[in-house]
Protein backbone atom coordinates (compact mmCIF):
# COMPACT_ATOMS: atom_id res chain seq x y z
CA UNK A 1 0.00 0.00 0.00
CA UNK A 2 1.44 3.64 -1.04
CA UNK A 3 1.19 6.12 1.20
CA UNK A 4 0.35 10.09 0.55
CA UNK A 5 0.77 12.92 3.08
CA UNK A 6 -2.31 14.52 5.01
CA UNK A 7 -0.93 18.00 4.32
CA UNK A 8 -2.11 19.75 8.02
CA UNK A 9 -0.47 16.89 9.84
CA UNK A 10 2.20 15.35 8.02
CA UNK A 11 1.07 12.40 9.08
CA UNK A 12 1.31 9.47 6.03
CA UNK A 13 -1.88 7.94 5.26
CA UNK A 14 -2.69 5.00 2.64
CA UNK A 15 -3.78 6.42 -0.65
CA UNK A 16 -6.67 3.91 -0.61
CA UNK A 17 -8.59 4.14 3.18
CA UNK A 18 -12.24 2.71 3.61
CA UNK A 19 -15.16 4.40 3.82
CA UNK A 20 -17.61 2.92 6.30
CA UNK A 21 -20.64 4.54 5.79
CA UNK A 22 -21.78 0.72 5.03
CA UNK A 23 -20.84 -0.53 8.62
CA UNK A 24 -23.87 1.66 9.81
CA UNK A 25 -26.36 -0.92 8.37
CA UNK A 26 -28.45 1.59 7.85
CA UNK A 27 -28.41 2.68 4.25
CA UNK A 28 -26.51 0.00 2.85
CA UNK A 29 -28.47 -3.25 3.79
CA UNK A 30 -27.69 -5.21 7.10
CA UNK A 31 -24.20 -6.24 8.19
CA UNK A 32 -23.49 -8.00 10.91
CA UNK A 33 -20.86 -7.38 13.06
CA UNK A 34 -18.84 -10.10 12.82
CA UNK A 35 -18.93 -8.83 9.17
CA UNK A 36 -18.14 -5.72 9.60
CA UNK A 37 -15.24 -6.75 11.76
CA UNK A 38 -13.87 -9.14 9.11
CA UNK A 39 -14.15 -5.99 6.75
CA UNK A 40 -12.17 -3.40 9.32
CA UNK A 41 -9.50 -6.80 9.84
CA UNK A 42 -9.13 -7.62 5.83
CA UNK A 43 -8.93 -3.45 5.17
CA UNK A 44 -5.85 -3.23 7.99
CA UNK A 45 -3.83 -6.15 6.65
CA UNK A 46 -3.95 -4.96 3.25
CA UNK A 47 -2.22 -1.86 4.54
CA UNK A 48 -5.43 0.84 4.87
CA UNK A 49 -4.77 3.16 7.41
CA UNK A 50 -7.37 5.95 6.87
CA UNK A 51 -10.78 5.02 8.12
CA UNK A 52 -13.53 7.41 7.44
CA UNK A 53 -16.80 7.38 9.55
CA UNK A 54 -19.91 9.37 10.77
CA UNK A 55 -21.87 9.91 13.70
CA UNK A 56 -24.85 9.77 11.42
CA UNK A 57 -23.80 6.24 10.29
CA UNK A 58 -25.93 3.93 11.46
CA UNK A 59 -26.89 5.85 14.60
CA UNK A 60 -23.66 5.76 15.68
CA UNK A 61 -22.76 2.10 15.22
CA UNK A 62 -20.23 2.54 12.12
CA UNK A 63 -18.29 4.90 15.01
CA UNK A 64 -18.64 2.06 18.06
CA UNK A 65 -17.80 -0.96 15.20
CA UNK A 66 -14.55 1.38 14.82
CA UNK A 67 -13.86 2.13 18.18
CA UNK A 68 -14.26 -1.60 19.40
CA UNK A 69 -12.12 -3.03 16.34
CA UNK A 70 -9.31 -0.65 17.31
CA UNK A 71 -9.45 -1.56 20.86
CA UNK A 72 -8.87 -5.62 20.23
CA UNK A 73 -6.09 -5.09 17.66
CA UNK A 74 -4.72 -2.19 19.92
CA UNK A 75 -3.02 -0.66 17.43
CA UNK A 76 -4.84 3.19 17.62
CA UNK A 77 -1.65 4.54 16.55
CA UNK A 78 -2.01 2.94 13.40
CA UNK A 79 -4.56 4.56 12.28
CA UNK A 80 -5.78 7.54 10.49
CA UNK A 81 -9.79 8.69 12.26
CA UNK A 82 -11.80 10.88 10.39
CA UNK A 83 -15.07 10.97 11.20
CA UNK A 84 -18.04 13.68 10.51
CA UNK A 85 -21.14 15.45 11.92
CA UNK A 86 -23.52 17.94 11.19
CA UNK A 87 -26.58 15.78 10.08
CA UNK A 88 -27.74 14.38 13.67
CA UNK A 89 -31.20 14.32 14.64
CA UNK A 90 -31.19 15.54 18.02
CA UNK A 91 -30.99 18.40 17.94
CA UNK A 92 -31.15 18.43 14.24
CA UNK A 93 -30.86 21.48 11.84
CA UNK A 94 -30.47 24.40 12.85
CA UNK A 95 -29.36 23.13 16.34
CA UNK A 96 -26.17 20.75 15.16
CA UNK A 97 -24.84 24.09 14.14
CA UNK A 98 -24.44 25.78 17.11
CA UNK A 99 -21.14 25.94 19.58
CA UNK A 100 -22.63 23.53 21.91
CA UNK A 101 -23.90 21.03 19.60
CA UNK A 102 -20.40 20.75 17.67
CA UNK A 103 -18.71 20.27 21.18
CA UNK A 104 -21.36 17.81 22.34
CA UNK A 105 -21.45 15.45 18.88
CA UNK A 106 -17.65 15.67 19.14
CA UNK A 107 -17.98 14.57 22.68
CA UNK A 108 -20.10 11.62 21.75
CA UNK A 109 -17.73 10.74 18.51
CA UNK A 110 -14.74 10.67 20.83
CA UNK A 111 -16.69 7.60 23.65
CA UNK A 112 -18.09 5.75 20.52
CA UNK A 113 -14.41 5.86 19.08
CA UNK A 114 -12.75 5.11 22.17
CA UNK A 115 -10.27 7.76 21.77
CA UNK A 116 -9.13 10.69 23.23
CA UNK A 117 -8.52 12.86 20.10
CA UNK A 118 -9.75 12.61 16.30
CA UNK A 119 -7.55 12.94 13.33
CA UNK A 120 -9.86 14.65 11.46
CA UNK A 121 -13.60 15.63 12.03
CA UNK A 122 -15.72 16.72 8.74
CA UNK A 123 -18.59 19.20 8.37
CA UNK A 124 -21.21 16.44 6.87
CA UNK A 125 -22.53 18.59 3.97
CA UNK A 126 -24.13 21.42 5.60
CA UNK A 127 -26.14 23.90 4.15
CA UNK A 128 -24.67 26.02 2.27
CA UNK A 129 -25.65 29.31 4.63
CA UNK A 130 -24.60 27.32 7.53
CA UNK A 131 -20.98 26.85 6.01
CA UNK A 132 -20.62 30.37 5.39
CA UNK A 133 -21.69 31.28 9.13
CA UNK A 134 -18.20 30.98 11.17
CA UNK A 135 -19.94 29.48 14.67
CA UNK A 136 -19.26 25.68 13.49
CA UNK A 137 -15.71 26.82 12.48
CA UNK A 138 -15.07 28.48 15.40
CA UNK A 139 -16.25 25.60 17.59
CA UNK A 140 -13.74 23.37 15.76
CA UNK A 141 -11.05 25.30 16.45
CA UNK A 142 -12.10 25.49 20.00
CA UNK A 143 -11.93 21.97 19.96
CA UNK A 144 -8.45 21.48 18.73
CA UNK A 145 -6.83 23.68 21.00
CA UNK A 146 -8.66 21.73 23.57
CA UNK A 147 -6.41 18.48 22.24
CA UNK A 148 -10.04 16.61 21.17
CA UNK A 149 -9.25 17.02 17.13
CA UNK A 150 -6.15 17.25 15.24
CA UNK A 151 -7.77 18.97 12.36
CA UNK A 152 -11.27 19.69 10.54
CA UNK A 153 -12.47 19.65 6.87
CA UNK A 154 -15.62 19.98 5.02
CA UNK A 155 -16.86 17.20 3.47
CA UNK A 156 -19.38 19.36 0.83
CA UNK A 157 -21.71 18.15 -2.19
CA UNK A 158 -20.58 20.54 -4.77
CA UNK A 159 -17.58 22.04 -6.43
CA UNK A 160 -18.47 25.93 -5.77
CA UNK A 161 -18.99 24.79 -2.00
CA UNK A 162 -15.64 23.40 -2.26
CA UNK A 163 -13.79 26.17 -3.54
CA UNK A 164 -15.99 28.46 -1.06
CA UNK A 165 -14.52 26.62 2.09
CA UNK A 166 -11.15 26.67 0.60
CA UNK A 167 -10.95 30.46 2.20
CA UNK A 168 -11.85 29.12 5.56
CA UNK A 169 -9.58 29.61 8.36
CA UNK A 170 -7.68 26.42 9.25
CA UNK A 171 -9.25 24.01 6.94
CA UNK A 172 -6.93 21.14 6.47
CA UNK A 173 -9.75 19.23 3.86
CA UNK A 174 -12.29 18.61 1.63
CA UNK A 175 -14.02 15.80 1.18
CA UNK A 176 -15.74 15.19 -2.22
CA UNK A 177 -17.51 12.77 -4.95
CA UNK A 178 -15.00 12.03 -7.65
CA UNK A 179 -14.87 9.46 -10.24
CA UNK A 180 -15.11 8.83 -13.80
CA UNK A 181 -18.79 9.98 -13.69
CA UNK A 182 -18.14 13.11 -12.05
CA UNK A 183 -15.21 14.49 -13.48
CA UNK A 184 -16.05 18.11 -12.53
CA UNK A 185 -13.26 18.57 -9.90
CA UNK A 186 -10.86 18.55 -12.07
CA UNK A 187 -11.93 21.94 -13.74
CA UNK A 188 -10.56 24.33 -10.64
CA UNK A 189 -11.18 22.25 -7.42
CA UNK A 190 -8.44 20.33 -7.38
CA UNK A 191 -5.39 22.31 -8.53
CA UNK A 192 -7.08 25.33 -6.00
CA UNK A 193 -6.80 22.75 -2.91
CA UNK A 194 -3.69 21.83 -3.72
CA UNK A 195 -2.54 25.82 -3.67
CA UNK A 196 -3.89 26.12 0.04
CA UNK A 197 -2.44 22.75 1.35
CA UNK A 198 -5.59 21.24 1.89
CA UNK A 199 -6.22 17.58 1.53
CA UNK A 200 -8.85 16.03 -0.72
CA UNK A 201 -10.31 13.20 0.05
CA UNK A 202 -12.54 11.12 -2.43
CA UNK A 203 -15.81 9.28 -1.55
CA UNK A 204 -17.67 7.35 -3.96
CA UNK A 205 -15.14 6.86 -6.21
CA UNK A 206 -17.20 3.54 -7.43
CA UNK A 207 -20.19 5.17 -7.88
CA UNK A 208 -22.37 3.31 -5.29
CA UNK A 209 -20.90 0.22 -6.29
CA UNK A 210 -21.51 0.94 -10.44
CA UNK A 211 -18.20 1.03 -11.57
CA UNK A 212 -17.42 -2.51 -10.04
CA UNK A 213 -18.96 -3.05 -13.50
CA UNK A 214 -21.20 -5.97 -11.67
CA UNK A 215 -25.04 -4.53 -11.98
CA UNK A 216 -27.59 -5.23 -14.69
CA UNK A 217 -31.08 -4.09 -15.17
CA UNK A 218 -31.62 -7.35 -13.43
CA UNK A 219 -29.95 -6.25 -10.10
CA UNK A 220 -31.69 -5.88 -6.76
CA UNK A 221 -30.61 -4.14 -3.67
CA UNK A 222 -32.15 -4.50 -0.31
CA UNK A 223 -35.54 -2.36 0.85
CA UNK A 224 -32.62 -0.93 3.38
CA UNK A 225 -30.32 0.10 1.15
CA UNK A 226 -29.68 3.95 -0.47
CA UNK A 227 -30.00 2.32 -4.12
CA UNK A 228 -33.29 0.82 -3.54
CA UNK A 229 -34.92 4.25 -1.89
CA UNK A 230 -32.52 7.14 -2.69
CA UNK A 231 -32.56 6.20 -6.72
CA UNK A 232 -33.94 10.22 -7.23
CA UNK A 233 -32.97 11.68 -4.30
CA UNK A 234 -36.19 11.16 -2.20
CA UNK A 235 -34.14 10.84 1.07
CA UNK A 236 -31.03 13.08 0.32
CA UNK A 237 -28.85 14.21 -2.62
CA UNK A 238 -29.16 12.12 -5.55
CA UNK A 239 -25.49 12.46 -6.67
CA UNK A 240 -24.99 10.00 -3.16
CA UNK A 241 -26.59 7.13 -5.52
CA UNK A 242 -24.75 6.09 -8.39
CA UNK A 243 -23.24 9.54 -8.85
CA UNK A 244 -26.10 11.16 -10.18
CA UNK A 245 -27.08 8.95 -12.40
CA UNK A 246 -29.99 7.00 -13.53
CA UNK A 247 -29.03 3.77 -13.27
CA UNK A 248 -30.23 2.75 -16.60
CA UNK A 249 -28.11 4.96 -18.37
CA UNK A 250 -24.98 4.38 -15.43
CA UNK A 251 -25.21 0.64 -16.88
CA UNK A 252 -24.92 1.83 -20.59
CA UNK A 253 -22.35 3.70 -19.76
CA UNK A 254 -20.30 1.04 -18.03
CA UNK A 255 -20.67 -0.55 -21.07
CA UNK A 256 -18.36 2.09 -22.81
CA UNK A 257 -15.71 1.80 -19.66
CA UNK A 258 -15.05 -2.21 -19.91
CA UNK A 259 -13.31 -2.47 -22.62
CA UNK A 260 -10.57 -0.08 -21.18
CA UNK A 261 -10.18 -2.31 -18.10
CA UNK A 262 -6.35 -3.84 -18.41
CA UNK A 263 -6.14 -7.68 -18.52
CA UNK A 264 -6.07 -9.10 -14.89
CA UNK A 265 -7.73 -5.61 -13.39
CA UNK A 266 -11.33 -5.49 -11.96
CA UNK A 267 -13.15 -2.34 -13.27
CA UNK A 268 -13.12 -1.47 -9.24
CA UNK A 269 -9.61 -1.25 -9.29
CA UNK A 270 -9.28 0.22 -12.85
CA UNK A 271 -11.80 3.01 -11.29
CA UNK A 272 -9.68 3.64 -8.31
CA UNK A 273 -6.56 3.82 -10.04
CA UNK A 274 -7.81 6.81 -12.18
CA UNK A 275 -8.97 8.58 -8.85
CA UNK A 276 -5.15 7.98 -7.93
CA UNK A 277 -3.79 8.91 -10.68
CA UNK A 278 -4.35 12.82 -9.90
CA UNK A 279 -1.85 13.88 -7.21
CA UNK A 280 -3.90 16.74 -6.32
CA UNK A 281 -5.22 13.54 -4.50
CA UNK A 282 -4.63 12.64 -0.92
CA UNK A 283 -6.84 9.09 -0.41
CA UNK A 284 -9.93 7.60 -1.74
CA UNK A 285 -11.78 6.12 0.51
CA UNK A 286 -14.32 3.31 -1.33
CA UNK A 287 -16.62 1.66 1.11
CA UNK A 288 -16.98 -2.45 1.71
CA UNK A 289 -19.41 -4.73 3.01
CA UNK A 290 -17.40 -7.71 2.96
CA UNK A 291 -13.63 -8.46 3.50
CA UNK A 292 -13.24 -9.57 0.03
CA UNK A 293 -13.91 -6.35 -1.50
CA UNK A 294 -11.39 -4.45 1.30
CA UNK A 295 -8.44 -6.26 -0.33
CA UNK A 296 -9.85 -6.25 -3.86
CA UNK A 297 -10.03 -2.44 -3.63
CA UNK A 298 -6.73 -1.93 -1.16
CA UNK A 299 -4.84 -3.81 -4.25
CA UNK A 300 -5.69 -1.10 -6.54
CA UNK A 301 -2.61 1.29 -4.81
CA UNK A 302 -0.17 -1.56 -6.52
CA UNK A 303 -1.36 -0.87 -9.93
CA UNK A 304 0.31 1.08 -12.60
CA UNK A 305 -0.68 5.00 -13.95
CA UNK A 306 -3.48 5.00 -16.74
CA UNK A 307 -1.94 6.23 -19.56
CA UNK A 308 -2.29 9.60 -20.66
CA UNK A 309 -4.08 9.07 -23.74
CA UNK A 310 -6.98 6.68 -21.80
CA UNK A 311 -6.79 9.58 -19.45
CA UNK A 312 -7.37 12.32 -22.51
CA UNK A 313 -10.04 10.03 -24.29
CA UNK A 314 -12.19 9.66 -20.82
CA UNK A 315 -11.93 13.29 -20.41
CA UNK A 316 -13.71 13.73 -24.03
CA UNK A 317 -15.88 10.81 -23.36
CA UNK A 318 -17.10 12.14 -19.94
CA UNK A 319 -17.71 15.72 -21.72
CA UNK A 320 -19.69 14.59 -24.60
CA UNK A 321 -21.77 11.57 -23.17
CA UNK A 322 -22.03 12.19 -19.39
CA UNK A 323 -21.86 15.48 -17.82
CA UNK A 324 -25.35 16.03 -19.50
CA UNK A 325 -27.02 13.20 -17.62
CA UNK A 326 -25.66 14.30 -14.02
CA UNK A 327 -28.48 14.99 -11.91
CA UNK A 328 -28.45 17.14 -8.37
CA UNK A 329 -26.39 19.66 -6.70
CA UNK A 330 -22.89 19.33 -8.49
Amino acid sequence: MRTRIFPATGQAVSEIGLGTWQLGGTEWGDVTDDQAFETLSAAADAGVTFLDTADIYGGGRSEQLIGKFLGECGQREKFFLATKLGRRSDPGWPGNFTREAVIRHTEDSLHRLGVERIDLTQTHCLPEANLADGAVWEALRELIRAGKLSAFGASVETVEEGLNCLAIEGLSSLQIIFNVFRQKPLEQLLSAAAAKGVAIIVRLPLASGLLSGRFSAATEFAPTDHRTFNRDGQKFNVGETFAGLELARGLELVEDLRPLVPSGWTMSQWALRWCLDWPQVTTVIPGAKRPAQARENAAASEMPAISAEQHSRLRNWYQDKVAGNIRGKY
